[in-house]
């Protein structure tokens, strides 16, 4: 018999989260937003890939995903406009 297990809860929620937040990242208009939601998706695909047990790519993504891109994209962020589009009333 095939038993649903914990980790495949789990594995089926995090990446149910990881969907979502990549679907709110291309959709947001407030970059600033955006940023947030990817570095949340990124931890997401963290703990798929702790539980899949490769914690070289957990740490890689969690250093990269999370750490970098959001660190580069704030300051790119920093030097342009917030709001997609130029348009700063929404």
């Amino acid at each position: 018999m095939n038993y649903i297990t914990v980790n495949d809860v789990m594995l089926a929620v995090f990446l149910t989260i990881a969907l979502l937040f990549t679907y709110k990242t291309l959709v947001e208009k407030d970059l600033l937003k955006a940023v947030i939601y990817s570095a949340v998706e990124s931890a997401s695909y963290t703990v798929v890939f702790t539980s899949l047990f490769a914690p070289d790519l957990a740490l890689a993504y969690v250093a990269i995903g999370v750490g970098v891109y959001s660190a580069l994209f704030l300051l790119v962020i920093s030097r342009t406009e917030r709001f997609e589009g130029g348009d700063s009333n929404a």
